[in-house]
């Protein structure tokens, strides 16, 4: 025989009784915490009721231990705390607030521009009563013209 002969393993032919073995050891196991749950529940059973039964108790005096002093922190922060916080807010909003572009500018435009219109119509009004007196003056030659041309062609001659 080799050396490589005798490293070889066996075939199994037990498998199937270590299983069977393991099967019926996890089922003694659960037997057995089965066993001890129960017992473990008949033994806390009374003290987890006793237990519950305190417990709501001192939920109640919690609760009301902290329901005045819930609202009389309601009310502190409704009428100190809250004007303070609001007001320092609004402090704050107005110095973050950029400053407002000043419209002095605007005004100053529009000023002149009352201004330039002004000087124009002050200037069509004179333009225009400069032409009326033009042609009143021009009206009143043409109609003079006439009368001195008769009065020139009927001057009394010293023959007649």
């Amino acid at each position: 025989m080799s050396l490589k002969m005798s490293i070889r393993r066996k075939p199994r032919q037990d498998v199937g009784s270590r299983l069977d073995r393991a099967q019926v050891a996890f089922r003694q196991g659960l037997s057995a915490c089965r066993g001890g749950a129960s017992v473990a529940a008949e033994r806390i059973g009374p003290a987890a009721r006793q237990s519950r039964v305190v417990a709501a108790e001192r939920v109640l005096a919690a609760r009301g231990w902290s329901a005045p002093r819930l609202k009389q922190a309601a009310r502190y922060v409704e009428t100190d705390l809250g004007p303070r916080v609001s007001s320092m807010l609004s402090d704050t909003a107005h110095r973050v607030e950029p400053p407002r572009r000043r419209r002095r500018a605007r005004s100053v435009m529009v000023a002149m521009l009352a201004g330039a219109t002004a000087a124009c119509v002050a200037g069509v009004v004179l333009t225009r009563r400069n032409a009326a007196q033009t042609v009143q003056m021009m009206t009143d030659e043409s109609t003079a013209e006439p009368a001195d041309a008769q009065h020139a062609d009927h001057v009394p001659s010293k023959s007649s």
